[in-house]
């Protein structure tokens, strides 16, 4: 049985669905015109962002929920 592509990543690379926080700021560091540091990550985790089994990070999921944040202001 082939492995489900929530268990599956990309040889080399990550899977977006469990992302460690480095790996979440990093991205987004990536993808925008600015910083986006562990420790701001590590904040919204504690202001009520989802979070996974092991402290992973679905990066959809996290994504949605930064948009509701910024919507509710």
């Amino acid at each position: 049985m082939a492995d489900s592509p929530i268990q599956t990543s990309v040889q080399g690379g990550v899977n977006p669905l469990a992302l460690t926080v480095e790996e979440v700021a990093r991205l987004l560091s990536a993808a925008g015109g600015r910083k986006v540091t562990p420790e701001q990550v590590r904040a919204d985790l504690e202001a009520g962002a989802p979070v996974g089994p092991g402290g992973r990070v679905n990066l959809v999921h996290y994504a949605a929920w930064l948009v509701r944040e910024v919507q509710a202001k």
